[in-house]
């Protein structure tokens, strides 16, 4: 038993993917802080648009602020 070969890990790619009720199982058992984590990788595909201007998601800070999570523009200064 002790020399016995562990199992390869099946590739991330060739995994099947999520159903809709795994998803919404799994982000119902996450914190706010991991939904915030999680959003933060959302938002690198997220685009706003607020009075004719497009922001991009990462141009926004994410914080948990008691029960809700609360997004802040950043500081940075876009290149022109």
């Amino acid at each position: 038993m002790i020399f016995q070969k562990k199992k390869k890990a099946v590739p991330q790619s060739y995994q099947p993917v999520l159903e809709a009720a795994e998803v919404l199982e799994l982000f119902s058992r996450m914190t706010m802080h991991q939904q915030t984590a999680l959003l933060r990788l959302i938002s690198r595909n997220l685009m706003i648009e607020l009075d004719d201007d497009v922001y991009m998601g990462y141009e926004f800070e994410y914080n948990v602020d008691k029960a809700v999570i609360l997004a802040t523009p950043t500081d940075t200064v876009p290149d022109d």
